[in-house]
């Protein structure tokens, strides 16, 4: 059973929206730092620069919150894809988590060691001393 879900975006797609994400949240931190430092300060520079620097929040936040309303709503289609998935293949489902449990808990059991059938071999069949 082959699933292609054709509105998924690549992995890097994801990693680069979360770092976009990350970066706004810092912008955002920045900025209000700079504004609560430069309050005192009255010049007209000043003061256009602080308005330039809070619209430009307001849409750095206007965008941020839309990338993550689309990240959520991208989650919830994965999951109601998923969900359908396994309703309309319950057999195979159950099959495919029992075989994963069975592989993770197999690797999880032998903890990362070599079964010792495998360590004392040497290239010419001799076993090693």
């Amino acid at each position: 059973m082959e699933t292609y879900f054709g509105n998924f975006a690549p992995a890097q797609s994801r990693l680069a929206r979360e770092r976009v994400l990350a970066d706004f949240r810092s912008l955002a931190r920045d900025s209000e730092d700079l504004l609560k430092a430069t309050a005192g300060d009255v010049s007209e520079a000043t003061k256009e620069i602080r308005t330039r620097l809070a619209e430009a929040l307001a849409r750095a936040n206007r965008t941020y919150n839309d990338l993550q309303e689309q990240t959520l709503a991208a989650a919830k289609t994965a999951a109601a894809k998923a969900d359908t998935a396994i309703r309309s293949h319950p057999r195979g489902s159950l099959g495919l988590a029992f075989g994963l449990g069975l592989v993770f808990g197999a690797l999880v059991a032998r903890g990362g060691r070599v079964p010792p059938r495998l360590v004392n071999h040497r290239a010419d069949g001799a076993h090693a001393a």
